[in-house]
Order: C-alpha cells, then sequence, then structure tokens
C-alpha cells in the first residue's frame, strides 16, 4: 500500500512540449485517507535532478529515507493522476515536512490555500 510522500518510479510516457516525462521518480502526493481506501488513481509530482530555481520546485536533498540517488526537485507545476497501477518500486519516503512544503506550493498554484 502506497503512503503520502512515497518515492515511486513510474512511467509518466512520452513527454509533449515542455512536461515531465519517461520514467522517473515521483512523490505521491494523494491524502492519505483516499489511499488508505484502496485508491485506483493517485496523485503525483514528478522528480527531476536538474534544479532550475522555478517557484514552483520544492527542494530534495537525496538520503536514506527518500531512496533518491542525487539531490533533486518536485516538479509541482508537473503535477499529475495516474493510475495506481503505474507505480512501480517504492524508493522510500520524502517525511512530513517535505510533503507539506510541496503541499503548500500546489496550494498556491491551484489557487485553494
Amino acid at each position: 500500500m502506497l503512503t503520502s510522500g512515497d518515492v515511486v518510479d513510474l512511467d509518466l510516457g512520452s513527454p509533449k512540449g515542455r512536461e515531465a516525462g519517461l520514467r522517473r521518480p515521483v512523490v505521491v502526493v494523494t491524502a492519505q485517507e483516499i489511499l488508505d481506501e484502496s485508491a485506483n488513481v493517485i496523485q503525483v509530482v514528478p522528480l527531476t535532478s536538474t534544479i532550475r530555481g522555478f517557484g514552483s520546485e520544492v527542494e530534495i536533498t537525496a538520503d536514506e529515507h527518500n531512496g533518491l540517488d542525487s539531490d533533486s526537485v518536485a516538479q509541482c507545476q508537473h503535477i499529475r493522476s495516474v493510475s495506481v497501477e503505474r507505480a512501480e518500486s517504492v524508493r522510500g519516503n520524502v517525511g512530513g515536512a517535505t510533503l507539506s512544503e510541496i503541499r503548500d506550493v500546489l496550494g498556491l498554484i491551484l489557487d485553494i490555500k
């Protein structure tokens, strides 16, 4: 079962324009209450090791807890809904503080805070 904040490998397919694509780690941002109900679709934010310094990015330092190989950023501007069946292996978890920061940025992008 997935947990909010999990870093999972996922194939986002062929990108169009500037969207995130290909096989990459993502952070699961779906509410835990939804995940506990065996969600069929989850919301994810792609990660990249190309750090551009955009306000829509949240920096994540690679460590043994999140399972990342290199420092990365969560690309909050690329939030996606995907089938839970796309989630491959779980690498780790970003933790509550980073997940909260990602959700704060999503709130700004979606104008829901």
